[in-house]
């Protein structure tokens, strides 16, 4: 789309010549809000620069133009200037025109909206209903002669000296319709990136005694965005407010321009902020700044080390602004333990914090711990091409399972019932450590419930059964470990049904290997609770869940090779 265009800023003083509104578009249509809005955006901006929306022309000849996007600010703007003319509160009105291809005399009625022709015609009226909000702003703004004279003094020198159009000139073998359509049916606007691409291949092009860059930068543009656009790469890097940014480079002209953010930051303020930057300095070094930042982008993927840090870092809201200003002048070292801190900052916890982390009163903190030990645990394994994916974990929803539920109260539908009874019948059925008489019980009554299932016959069946999966200990760490504390977690993606979510150990173990077969991703720590990867070989029960089994995964956590350990603050030294 860009090929070829050209992109200034234009004072609205400075605007002339003759503008033709094609078939294309409908008529003039703004109402009393899109009106005054213009004028108090005007007025309340005062001596300030002010940049209005992007003006989308075509050449039609010398000094004519086919007005593509920007109809309904350039007819208001014109009907201000002809306002202050007829009111005699100035002596020249607007320095170009504008006719209309389906109705040719609306160019006459703007020059004199006549309050007797304006039902004539639905654009005819639009024009005089804003010719006459336009009055009644300056007649409220200036109640006497002399103020409104001031005010209209005002608002004429800010048109000619401080309001900007982006004026925006498109190639001329580009399809008028297609383009209109995007910027208005389809609610597409020109966004930052392609104005400043714009306006950087307008101040590259050959002149006399200059080289044409123009397309060495296209070029380049396109490469860095082809970058950008690979999925692991963008998943690692573009924090919330970025990742459904549909032209990636934005990051980085946002990262280079600053200032606020979210919903706060005013329209076009990025392409404000680098126009100013061309103009101050050259073309060439703002580019070359992108060029810098695409590049440090890459060398942090790269980076292992570097990649699992910021990928987490990210994905807990850290901004890559943020980041970037972090790593300023830093080595690769010094960047590092910056990154170190930050991940210890964004945990604030102590061994024992994580000890006491609960599903019911933490649950935030849990999904931050375990997803950084998973993170942690693909990181340091140096010998393998293995990267953590953020990319899955970006696009799925995560929750936080019970690796071994008791209890199945949350079941509330007799559906749910039904499902939860089916699943742990099966794994009953080849339970060998179950006493034969008691399982062969249970089976049986399982079997025998048919329609007399309700809540009450459901909690009892699911109290036994769950009694029998259960190893009951006495130990001394049984305490520490209830259902809801964090070595009874694992991050599992979200979606599975209810009656699985309360399922006991051995139902959720087959499960979880049944959908690693399919090729299901399971995040690697979960994978390695479900096959006993934390407990020594000589204390393995397969089908169970134990304290034993709670105290190795609790230990794994706290570990600083694989778990978090290296990130935890020290024990508070005690009182």
């Amino acid at each position: 789309m860009m090929g070829g265009a050209l992109l200034e800023l234009k004072l609205v003083g400075e605007i002339a010549g003759s503008f033709r509104v094609p078939r294309y578009q409908r008529g003039y249509r703004w109402g009393k809000l899109e009106v005054e809005r213009l004028l108090n955006d005007i007025w309340e901006n005062g001596d300030k620069d002010y940049s209005l929306q992007p003006v989308v022309v075509k050449r039609d000849a010398e000094d004519m133009w086919e007005l593509v996007d920007g109809q309904q600010r350039l007819t208001t703007m014109y009907l201000i200037f002809i306002y202050m003319q007829r009111a005699g509160l100035k002596n020249v009105g607007p320095q170009y025109s504008l006719t209309y291809d389906t109705r040719p005399k609306s160019r006459d009625y703007l020059q004199a909206p006549d309050p007797s022709l304006a039902d004539d015609n639905i654009d005819f009226f639009h024009l005089h209903a804003a010719y006459t909000c336009i009055q009644a702003w300056f007649e409220q703004k200036g109640p006497t002669p002399i103020k409104r004279q001031e005010v209209a003094d005002d608002v004429f020198r800010y048109l000619c000296k401080r309001v900007r159009v982006i004026w925006y000139e498109a190639p001329k073998g580009l399809d008028s319709t297609t383009l209109f359509t995007r910027l208005n049916v389809g609610r597409i606007p020109l966004t930052d990136a392609e104005l400043f691409k714009a306006l950087l291949l307008s101040r590259n092009r050959g002149g006399a005694g200059k080289t044409d860059r123009t397309h060495e930068i296209a070029a380049q543009w396109d490469g860095i965005e082809r970058d950008l656009q690979h999925p692991d790469v963008w998943a690692f890097v573009a924090d919330a407010s970025a990742s459904d940014t549909p032209t990636r480079i934005t990051l980085l002209l946002d990262t280079l321009a600053g200032g606020p953010r979210g919903r706060a930051r005013p329209r076009f303020h990025t392409f404000d902020v680098l126009r100013e930057k061309v103009e101050k300095s050259k073309p060439e070094t703002i580019w070359n700044e992108v060029v810098q930042l695409h590049a440090r982008v890459l060398g942090w993927y790269e980076n292992r080390d570097h990649y699992h840090k910021i990928g987490y870092l990210v994905a807990q809201g850290e901004r890559f602004g943020d980041l970037v200003t972090l790593a300023a002048g830093k080595t690769k070292s010094e960047f590092e333990a910056v990154l170190d801190a930050r991940i210890r900052e964004t945990l604030n916890l102590s061994p024992s914090d994580v000890s006491a982390l609960s599903y019911e009163s933490d649950r935030q903190k849990c999904e931050r711990v375990l997803l950084l030990m998973n993170v942690e645990t693909v990181r340091r394994m140096k010998d393998s091409t293995e990267r953590y994916s953020f990319r899955t974990h970006r696009r799925q929803a995560w929750s936080l399972e019970h690796i071994h539920a008791q209890h199945a109260e949350g079941l509330t539908k007799a559906e749910q019932w039904k499902e939860w009874l089916r699943l742990h019948r099966d794994a009953l059925a080849d339970l060998p450590s179950v006493d034969e008489a008691q399982r062969d019980d249970l089976l049986r009554r399982i079997d025998d419930v048919g329609d007399k299932l309700d809540r009450q016959v459901f909690q009892m069946l699911a109290r036994d059964i769950a009694a029998a999966f259960t190893i009951t200990d006495a130990s001394s760490s049984a305490a520490t470990h209830s259902v809801h504390s964090v070595s009874n977690l694992a991050l599992l993606a979200s979606g599975h049904n209810s009656a699985l979510g309360n399922a006991v150990f051995e139902v959720k173990r087959r499960r979880i290997l049944e959908l690693d077969r399919q090729g299901a991703y399971i995040p690697i720590c979960t994978r390695q609770v479900f096959l006993k990867y934390y407990t020594d070989a000589d204390a393995l029960q397969v089908h169970f869940w134990s304290t034993q089994d709670r105290d190795a995964y609790l230990s794994a956590i706290l570990s600083t090779n694989g778990g978090v350990g290296a990130y935890l603050k020290p024990e508070a030294p005690a009182p």
